[in-house]
C-alpha cells in the first residue's frame, strides 16, 4: 500500500496557502497549543478537503461526515463552484448541519450506519466524486500539513498530541513530523468510549467497534473507524494510543476556554484531556486542537 510521503504533504502546502489559516502556537502552561479551530469552517478537516478538491478537481462532491469534513468539503466545492452533497448521521449537531448548508451543500441525514452507503449510491446516481473524510491519500496529505507547521514553528518540539478518529489527521500528521524529526514523540488520542485505533494497534489490524458502541462518546468527531490506509500510516508513525474518558475530555475544553482562550468541540479538547491527565511523557508538547464547533449549550455547561 503506497503511504503519503512529506513531498506529498508539502505539495499539499502550496495548494492550500491562502486558503487555510497557518494557525499559530499558542502558549498554554508548559504546553503550546495548536488551535485549527481558527480555519474558517472551524476545524482543520479544510486543509485536506481543499487539497482533494484542487488535485481532483471534480464536477461535483459528496462525502459522508459527522459534520466537521462536511463544511470542509462544502466550502472547498464553494470555491471550485462545483456542487456539494454531504451525508451526516442522525444526532449531528444542529450547529455543524448549519453550517454545511451555510457554504451552500446539500444536508442528507441517515442512521449512521447507513452513511457510508447513501454516499456511495448519491455518487453513483449523480454522478458525483466521493471524498472521504480519512480515507484518501489527498486528505492525509492535506491534514499532514499541520505537522509541517509544527515542526516549522517550534523545531526543538519533543512531544505531539493528535487526534485520532478515522485517522486522517493522526496518518498526515504522524507523517509529516516523523520525516522532519524522527526522535519526536507523535502520539495519538482518542476517547475511552470510542476506542478502536489503540484496539487496532494491539490487535496488527484494524478493529471496529460499530456505531452501537463509539456513539456513546461526547466527541462526535472521533467516532469512527480506522481504514485500511489510515491504519497503515497509524501503525508505523505513531509511537503510542493513549485514551481519555469524557470526563476528562469535558474539563479540557473548560480549560483550554480558561486558560489558553480557546474554544474546544469534545473532538479536539481530547489531547489536552491527555496532557492533564499526565498519561502521556513529558517535554517539549504541542497539543493538536482539531475543533472548535461546539453546540452551545454543552460548551456553556462545561465552563
Amino acid at each position: 500500500m503506497e503511504l503519503v510521503t512529506i513531498d506529498d504533504i508539502r505539495a499539499a502546502a502550496g495548494r492550500i496557502k491562502g486558503v487555510a489559516v497557518r494557525t499559530p502556537l499558542v502558549r498554554m502552561g508548559e504546553a503550546w497549543v495548536k488551535p485549527e479551530s481558527l480555519q474558517p469552517v472551524g476545524a482543520f478537516k479544510l486543509r485536506g478537503a481543499y487539497n482533494a478538491v484542487a488535485s481532483l478537481r471534480p464536477g461535483g462532491v459528496v462525502t459522508h461526515s459527522s459534520g466537521n469534513h462536511g463544511q470542509a468539503l462544502a466550502f472547498a466545492a464553494r470555491e471550485f463552484g462545483v456542487p456539494c452533497v454531504v451525508v451526516v448521521p442522525e444526532g449531528t449537531p444542529r450547529v455543524k448541519t448549519a453550517a454545511i448548508e451555510g457554504w451552500g451543500a446539500q444536508v442528507v441525514v441517515v442512521p449512521p450506519e447507513q452513511r457510508e452507503i447513501v454516499a456511495g449510491k448519491l455518487a453513483a446516481e449523480r454522478g458525483l466524486t466521493l471524498v472521504p473524510p480519512y480515507d484518501h491519500r489527498a486528505v492525509i496529505a492535506g491534514q499532514g500539513t499541520v505537522g509541517l507547521e509544527i515542526v516549522e514553528d517550534l523545531p526543538d518540539v519533543e512531544v505531539v498530541l493528535v487526534p485520532v478518529g478515522g485517522g486522517g489527521l493522526a496518518s498526515g500528521v504522524g507523517t509529516a513530523v516523523k520525516a522532519l524529526r524522527p526522535d519526536v514523540r507523535v502520539i495519538g488520542v482518542e476517547p475511552e468510549l470510542a476506542a478502536d485505533a489503540a484496539e487496532s494497534l494491539a490487535a496488527g489490524h484494524p478493529v471496529e467497534w460499530g456505531t452501537a458502541r463509539t456513539f456513546r462518546t461526547i466527541a462526535d468527531g472521533l467516532r469512527t473507524a480506522l481504514s485500511d490506509l489510515t491504519f497503515a500510516h497509524i501503525s508505523r508513525r505513531l509511537d503510542e494510543i493513549v485514551t481519555v474518558s469524557d470526563d476528562e475530555i469535558r474539563a479540557a475544553m473548560g480549560h483550554l476556554a480558561r486558560s489558553a482562550r480557546l474554544v474546544a468541540e469534545p473532538s479536539g479538547a481530547v489531547t489536552t484531556a491527555a496532557l492533564l491527565s499526565g498519561r502521556v511523557a513529558a517535554g517539549r508538547t504541542v497539543v493538536v486542537l482539531s475543533g472548535g464547533n461546539v453546540d452551545p449549550e454543552l460548551f456553556r455547561q462545561v465552563i
